[in-house]
C-alpha cells in the first residue's frame, strides 16, 4: 500500500497492491498501519457511506465545520470517479488549489483528505459505486457546500465518460445553489487554517 500526498496538503492518494488469481481479485483498501504512519494519527470511524451515481452525476463541494469537521477515505468499489480535493482553509498557503484522483475498478485506489478539505467527485460512467469512511457521523447543521463549478476555483472536470461519450455534468439543486467560494468566505463558511492545525494537532497527541 503506497501513500502519494497531494498538491492540497492533508490529502493522500493511496494505492492498494492487488492480489489477482482466476477466481478474481484480492485487497486491503484500508489497512491502519500504513494511514497512521503516513498521516500522522489513526483514522476515527464514526460512519461508513454508500453512493451510486449516473454517468455525470456530481457531488460536492462538501465540507463540514472544525472543529470536528470530517475526514474521509474514499474508493471507487464499481465504475470510475474523477474524485477532487479542495483547500478551503482561510489562511493556508494552498487556499482554493485543488487536485485530483482517478478512483475506479482496475486500479483501486482511494484517497484520503483530512478535516477541513472540500471533497467532490463527477461519475465517469453509470452505476459508479463509492464507499466512504467518515471520521464523524452526518450532522447536517455544521455540513456546507460550495458550487462545484466555481471558476475562481477552477476544476478542470472530465468531458468525457470512461467509454468515450460526451459527460454533462448533472447537479443537485442543493449543490447547484451552494454559493461560490469567495461567497462562502464572505459568510463565515469556511474553517482557517489555523483551527483545522489545532485540531489535528490534538489528534496527533
Amino acid at each position: 500500500m503506497e501513500y502519494r500526498e497531494l498538491a492540497v496538503p492533508g490529502a493522500w492518494e493511496v494505492t492498494p497492491k492487488q492480489f489477482g488469481d482466476p477466481r478474481g481479485v484480492f485487497l486491503e483498501w484500508f489497512k491502519s498501519g500504513p494511514f497512521e504512519q503516513a498521516v500522522g494519527h489513526p483514522l476515527n470511524l464514526q460512519q461508513a457511506n454508500l453512493s451510486v451515481s449516473a454517468a455525470g452525476v456530481v457531488r460536492g463541494i462538501h465540507f463540514a465545520d472544525v472543529p470536528p469537521g470530517q475526514a474521509k477515505y474514499v474508493t471507487c468499489a464499481r465504475g470510475a470517479v474523477f474524485d477532487v480535493v479542495v483547500d478551503i482553509r482561510v489562511g493556508s498557503p494552498t487556499f482554493g488549489r485543488w487536485d485530483a484522483v482517478l478512483l475506479d475498478d482496475v486500479d483501486r485506489r482511494a484517497i484520503y483528505l483530512c478535516e477541513g478539505l472540500g471533497h467532490a467527485f463527477i461519475s465517469l460512467e453509470d452505476d459508479s459505486t463509492v464507499l466512504y469512511l467518515c471520521s464523524s457521523p452526518y450532522a447536517p447543521g455544521r455540513e456546507h457546500g460550495i458550487h462545484p463549478l466555481d471558476t475562481a476555483i477552477g476544476i478542470q472536470w472530465p468531458s468525457l465518460a470512461r467509454d468515450g461519450s460526451p459527460l454533462t455534468p448533472h447537479l443537485s439543486d442543493k449543490d447547484a445553489d451552494a454559493p461560490s467560494l469567495s461567497a462562502a468566505r464572505e459568510r463565515g463558511l469556511l474553517p482557517t487554517f489555523d483551527a483545522v492545525e489545532a485540531y489535528l494537532a490534538n489528534l496527533r497527541a
